[in-house]
Order: structure tokens, then C-alpha cells, then sequence
């Protein structure tokens, strides 16, 4: 283990540019955080609440001129902690020349799937090539963005490199002069409440052991915990492990969930008592397919870079391909479920519960809800949805809906409520009570009686 006292004792000494170091130790470095969603905006936060001066750097503008008017536009992120760190003198700007002010750089932004599920590191790349004209000496980059194991060294340092206007490259030692990179993957769970941030170990990968020994510091200066690794691919492939051990277990819980479905068994009561075991057994619970950054990527991501390697990772790609057929699986159990009320998919009234793509967030990305609408209208359903979190859903990058939330004040209108998303505020026991027919892909109604409930 290594502790924020320990870390100078664990990591070499390097002779670290001393003064940046300084800077960290006395809350002077000034730190640029790119992408203000919802993994660059609470690491904002954290470096504000230690009194660094940040600069958040966006291309929306409508996030830079929320956030410079002390507003926020994440659910969970109240407006009271922007004023706070705007006391501590956070700003936000779309100039990426202010780049050339900073000391440190961190990278937040996306990293999707293009529509053949390959990577797309536009957004990456797209930032790289912004930054890097306004790079100088001693600076130190830091990608956090979720990637496959080897994209710092051979997609951010080249473009660094080749762009930069005082030719400068990346520097492996501390004789090197030039700027100094590393790779530390992103922890975020929106949502989760029971570990504050701070709290979240950070893994670290340096570009050599003057990058690993920055990075370090300026971590250890908002983390409790961080974890050096021998190189930023290091990093990289630890945060694929994170999210494919879930990806696979929940696929394992999908498949068993349609085989309990055919046996006539309730998998919600197996789980439950499985999880009983002191040992050996960790509970993973089945759902209408995964959403949310990470999970439903990382194993794309992986495959895609091991056939550079002539190899296939077989039991990865099995694992999302389950867990991709799941909102299938769920418009033909619905149909399934209509047609025992004498009632055809095509023209029935359905409501769908919850956009997000887990409860109590206000976050879409690869929500299981947006493919679940899109293939309900295809079969020709009309379509409603429900989500307290979103008034409106518009177009993305793979949906285009173009509809608003609806009131649940006449839930009898409707020849199918579906559960996608089990937020707390859903009084489950009337939604129950109110509508024809029930379809549940979350286990929200629960020891709630009924003959009007179908578990999906």
C-alpha cells in the first residue's frame, strides 16, 4: 500500500523539475482540466478544494458559460460547489491557447465506439493536436480518458510531439529538457455516494520515471492513495481488467437470467441467496444490457487492440456480445408478454421507465433505454418515456428521438409500462396498481403482488 506520506519514500528520486514539485507542494501549479463532463468536472473540484487555481477547458460553450456564471449541469454536482471553487480561482474557457499558462494538463474527454464498434480516438486526437502548438518546457500531460493499453505512447506523445511549435519532445529522464506525460485512468461511478472521490486509489503510469514522479505528486495532492505502475500501457490495460471483470460477470448474470426465465425460476431469488456465501462470490445482477462510459466499451477496446497481436480474445468478445443482445431479448420478452393480454407489439402504447442508463443519474451515454425505444418503434409500438432526470431527449451520436418526458398521470392509457431504469423516485407500489401490464428489467416491484408484473 502506499499512502499520500509514503509516495515520496516508494518512487525513485528523480530530481523531478523541482520546481514544479514546489509548485504542487505550495498550491501554486496551475492545472488545466480538458472535458468538463462527468469525470473532468469533479476532478476540477477536487484540485479547487486543495486551493489549486484550475482552468477548465471545454468546446461547448454552453458548459463554459454555465460554469463561469457559477451554475452546474451535473445532477449530482450542486451549483454551491462551483462557487466554491470559483472562490479558489476556478474559470473555464473554450481558448485552448491559455494552455500555455498551465502547469499541468489533464486530458478528460470521450473515447466511443465508432457504429462498427471499433475506437474512435477523434476526441483524443482532436485534443492533442489543440494543445500541443502551446506546450513549453517542463509542462506535464496527463490522459485520464478510457483506452486501450498502449495509446499514450503511440497516439497522444506523437502528436505532441509533431505539433508542438518549440519542438520539444517527450522527456524520459530528468536530463531530458521537453515536457513530461503519463496515463492515469479515471474511477468515476456516478451515482455512488458510499466512497467520497478522494477516497479512490489512482493508478499511475509514467512516461519514465520523471513523468511517473510528477504525476504522482500532483495526485497525491487529492488523493488519499495512489498506486505507481512501470508504464502508462500498464495503466491503461489495469483500467480494461476493472471494467471487463464486470462486463463478463454481468453477462454470465444476463445469460443465466433467460435460461432461469425458460426453467420457470426467479435468478433476483437465486442471487440473493448466493450472495449468502462468506466467500468466493461476488453478486452481479442482470439488466435490460449495459450502459454508462466504460462497461460496454472497455471489452471493444481490448479486442480490437489484441488482433495487432494476432490474437482473439474469444471469452471478451463473447461477454459484449451478450450483454449488446440484451435490449433485444427484451423488446421479444415485452412482445411475449403483450401478446398473452391478446395484444400485438405493432401499435401499442408503451411507456418506458427511466433514460439514464442507471438509477438516480442524469447520464445517457450507451444507455440501454435509447436502443430499447429505437427497436420498440421499429416494430412499430408508440412509444412514450418517463425520466426525471430528462425532460427532453434529442440526437446523439447512435440515437435520434426527438421526445419529451411525459407525465405519469394516466398510466392505465397504456398497454405496457416498462421498467428500464429503477430510480428511486418511482412510486413502484402505484405504477403497479395503475397500469394494464408491467414489464420489469431491473427486479423494481419487488415483493410488490401481482398478476399484472412480468420480470424480464
Amino acid at each position: 500500500m502506499v499512502t499520500k506520506k509514503e509516495m515520496k519514500i516508494a518512487l525513485p528520486s528523480t530530481a523531478a523539475s523541482p520546481s514544479l514539485l514546489n509548485k504542487v507542494d505550495n498550491r501554486t501549479a496551475r492545472i488545466g482540466v480538458i472535458g468538463l463532463g462527468y469525470v473532468g468536472l469533479p476532478l476540477t473540484l477536487l484540485f479547487s478544494e486543495e486551493r489549486f487555481a484550475v482552468t477548465g477547458f471545454d468546446v461547448d460553450e454552453k458548459k463554459v458559460s454555465t460554469l463561469n456564471a457559477g451554475g452546474s449541469y451535473i445532477v449530482r454536482i450542486p451549483a454551491t460547489e462551483i462557487e466554491a471553487a470559483q472562490r479558489s480561482g476556478f474559470r473555464a474557457t473554450a481558448d485552448y491557447a491559455q494552455i500555455a499558462q498551465m502547469d499541468v494538463i489533464i486530458i478528460c474527454v470521450p473515447t466511443p465506439l465508432t457504429e462498427f464498434h471499433e475506437p474512435d480516438l477523434s476526441y483524443i486526437r482532436d485534443t492533442a493536436e489543440a494543445i500541443a502548438p502551446h506546450l513549453h518546457e517542463g509542462q506535464l500531460v496527463i490522459l485520464e480518458s478510457t483506452t486501450y493499453p498502449g495509446t499514450t505512447e503511440e497516439v497522444l506523445i506523437p502528436i505532441l510531439e509533431e505539433d508542438n511549435a518549440h519542438g520539444l519532445r517527450a522527456a524520459r529522464d530528468a536530463s531530458a529538457n521537453g515536457f513530461y506525460v503519463a496515463f492515469s485512468p479515471e474511477r468515476e461511478d456516478p451515482g455512488n455516494d458510499t466512497v467520497a472521490r478522494r477516497d479512490l486509489p489512482k493508478v499511475i503510469g509514467g512516461a519514465g520515471p520523471v513523468a511517473l514522479e510528477l504525476a504522482s505528486a500532483v495526485y497525491s495532492s487529492i488523493f488519499n492513495r495512489t498506486i505507481p505502475v512501470s508504464t502508462p500501457a500498464t495503466a491503461e490495460m489495469t483500467k480494461l481488467l476493472e471494467n471487463i471483470y464486470r462486463c463478463v460477470n454481468i453477462a454470465l448474470v444476463n445469460e443465466l437470467k433467460q435460461l432461469c426465465q425458460r426453467m420457470g425460476i426467479d435468478i433476483f431469488e437465486v442471487i440473493d441467496a448466493a450472495k449468502t456465501k462468506p466467500f468466493g462470490f461476488q453478486a452481479f445482477y442482470p439488466g435490460p444490457g449495459l450502459g454508462g462510459h466504460c462497461i460496454p466499451i472497455d471489452p471493444f477496446y481490448l479486442s480490437w487492440k489484441a488482433k495487432q497481436f494476432d490474437f482473439r480474445t474469444r471469452f471478451i468478445e463473447l461477454a459484449g456480445e451478450v450483454n449488446t443482445a440484451m435490449p433485444y431479448y427484451v423488446i421479444e420478452q415485452t412482445a411475449a408478454a403483450l401478446n398473452e393480454q391478446a395484444k400485438a407489439l405493432k401499435n401499442s402504447k408503451i411507456l418506458v421507465l427511466g433514460m439514464s442508463y442507471k438509477r438516480d443519474v442524469d447520464d445517457l451515454r450507451e444507455s440501454p433505454s435509447l436502443t430499447i425505444i429505437e427497436l420498440l418503434r421499429k416494430r412499430g409500438a408508440v412509444v412514450s418515456y418517463n425520466d426525471p432526470y430528462f425532460p427532453y431527449v434529442g440526437h446523439g451520436r447512435h440515437y435520434h428521438l426527438d421526445m419529451r418526458s411525459v407525465p405519469l398521470d394516466d398510466l392505465g392509457q397504456y398497454d405496457c409500462v416498462l421498467i428500464v431504469t429503477d430510480h428511486s423516485d418511482y412510486d413502484y407500489a402505484r405504477i403497479v396498481r395503475e397500469s394494464r401490464l408491467v414489464v420489469d428489467t431491473r427486479n423494481a416491484t419487488k415483493g410488490i403482488a401481482s398478476d399484472n408484473v412480468v420480470l424480464c
